[in-house]
């Protein structure tokens, strides 16, 4: 990781307990708000089939696939269960002035 920090959106841009999809420099990122307001990012592209996971559900800090139910841990990354098998990359979150940065 190079620590290059990117603006991504206003922090209130993203629902608590939702994902956004996030497109830099050819790269799909996935943005998410915790219920406790917390923020994660991780490759927004499912391992298993390449299907963006912003379309996908959110619920108690898991990533759910929209294609094959495939589930994430969106705080670690972790695959958690079969189709999936490989995790997600995560990316460094910081707010600053009300504004979501990720380092890439």
């Amino acid at each position: 990781m190079s620590g290059n920090w990117i603006k991504v959106c206003a922090a209130d841009a993203i629902d608590e307990e939702d994902v956004m999809r996030f497109d830099h420099g050819g790269r799909t990122f996935a943005i998410y708000r915790s219920p406790e307001d917390d923020y994660f990012a991780t490759d927004g592209l499912c391992t298993h089939e390449q299907v963006h996971l912003a379309d996908g559900l959110v619920m108690d800090n898991i990533i759910e696939c929209p294609k094959h139910n495939g589930r994430f841990d969106y705080r670690t990354g972790e695959a958690k269960g079969a189709p999936v098998c490989i995790n997600l990359k995560t990316y460094p979150v910081k707010l600053e002035n009300g504004t979501v940065f990720i380092a890439v």
